[in-house]
């Protein structure tokens, strides 16, 4: 599972850097600029749930290992 969400951590942080450069800063809400600001906050939002989801886990573990 850790390696799952690093992985999809990594190809996230990847789409947020080829979308930033797909970005009109003249125009950032017209046609292509729009379309990656969204993918840009949609790739944020994988990586905090990511983040949850691991620390979900370590706090399983811990629950687990007190019992």
């Amino acid at each position: 599972m850790k390696i799952f969400t690093t992985i999809l951590s990594i190809l996230a942080v990847a789409l947020i850097i080829f979308n930033c450069t797909q970005l009109d800063f003249s125009a950032p809400f017209e046609g292509q600029s729009m379309i990656a600001i969204i993918t840009i906050v949609a790739s944020l939002c994988v990586i905090v749930m990511m983040a949850i989801l691991r620390t979900s886990k370590r706090i399983e573990e811990k629950t687990k290992e007190r019992k």
